[in-house]
């Protein structure tokens, strides 16, 4: 059971549990229907590996900060929102083309051995990859609804399933859309906000709090602090992505660079650069064959504009944004002091 007192790794501990015991038995069922199926169950376990389980943090406080008690069954719903963060990784991954995620190969990259005898492997790879995302979305509810809460929780929570899989898609295309264009710090922020913002803080939490039977003026509150909060996630995810440690992140630093997508990062080094930076830029964004000089090139023009510093405030603003609607929730002490450590956690990282 969970003590009041917030301990981070203990329920991290419990989520990593229970996504290791529910996956493995459906990829085993999974590879049952025939045994050419395994490496593509190999996947399911690979993308619940990993991870901080801060969506199900969120989604548990929520559950609790409604004055509702540590719950197993509630920790398995809240588990279910970390398969949907796995469903989206697998399809983001694919949509940008990454190689690495937390220092392995990308779903659709991992995939290519299995098919690597078949004619247009690659593609084939992506096929499975993108029925991979498919699987663990539908798993995700299917986690969620067998949670062993009670129906008449569960169906206060259920229409916010709709609200969070349209938002999340609507972000994802939306990133799709403005990829390529001209960098537009308004437009980029729209993009973190569907993209990433609702479905990592706000939703979780909606979620949660519906679960535990949450009146408007709670659920108000949640977004009042998930949205920011959840936007300084992102916009520390984009400093991470180009400047951080790869050894840390487990990603390559090159691309949001190489694939030229609409960060925030990007947008407000486009804002603050003259005619020179700008036409540097053009001739280094979305090089797919972009080297590490081309690479310093473009760290070297935002360390001059400070567009890094200028992102880091914006993050600063938002997580004071959320603590201040976090004091003015009337919700009990250890719930308010979890989710001022979860903003910590959220913003105040380096993987």
């Amino acid at each position: 059971m969970m003590p009041d007192r917030w301990e981070q790794d203990a329920f991290k501990t419990r989520v990593d549990e229970v996504l290791r015991l529910f996956i493995a038995q459906e990829a085993e069922q999974f590879t049952a229907i025939d045994p050419a199926l395994g490496p593509v169950a190999e996947q399911l376990e690979a993308a619940v590996a990993d991870g901080k389980r801060l969506r199900a943090a969120f989604c548990y406080w929520g559950w609790r900060a409604g004055g509702q008690p540590d719950s197993d069954a509630l920790v398995r719903a809240a588990a279910s929102m970390e398969l949907v963060h796995a469903a989206a990784v697998v399809h983001d991954d694919l949509i940008d083309d990454s190689a690495l995620r937390h220092g392995r190969p990308t779903t659709h990259i991992a995939l290519r051995g299995a098919v690597r005898h078949r004619p247009r492997a690659a593609t084939a790879a992506r096929s499975l990859a993108i029925l991979v995302g498919d699987l663990l979305m539908g798993l995700a509810g299917q986690l969620f609804t067998t949670s062993g809460l009670p129906a008449a929780y569960l169906s206060r929570a259920r229409p916010l399933w709709s609200v969070l899989a349209r938002e999340l898609i609507a972000g994802e295309c939306l990133e799709i859309l403005r990829t390529g264009a001209e960098p537009d710090t308004t437009a980029s922020l729209k993009v973190i906000r569907y993209k990433t913002a609702k479905y990592t803080v706000e939703q979780p939490l909606l979620i949660g709090g519906a679960l535990a039977g949450a009146g408007r003026r709670l659920s108000e509150g949640y977004s009042a602090y998930g949205l920011p909060l959840g936007e300084a996630f992102q916009l520390r995810d984009d400093l991470l992505g180009l400047f951080g440690d790869p050894e840390r992140t487990g990603k390559d630093n090159a691309d949001d660079v190489r694939g030229h997508r609409p960060t925030a990062l990007l947008a407000e080094t486009w804002r603050l650069a003259g005619d020179g930076d700008r036409e540097r830029l053009r001739a280094l964004l979305g090089r797919g064959d972009l080297d590490e000089d081309g690479l310093r090139a473009v760290r070297e023009v935002m360390r001059r504009l400070k567009a890094p510093h200028r992102v880091e405030s914006m993050i600063t603003e938002r997580v004071e944004e959320a603590l201040d609607a976090l004091h003015e929730l009337n919700v009990p002490a250890h719930a308010a002091a979890a989710l001022a450590a979860l903003a910590h956690s959220a913003a105040v990282r380096v993987s």
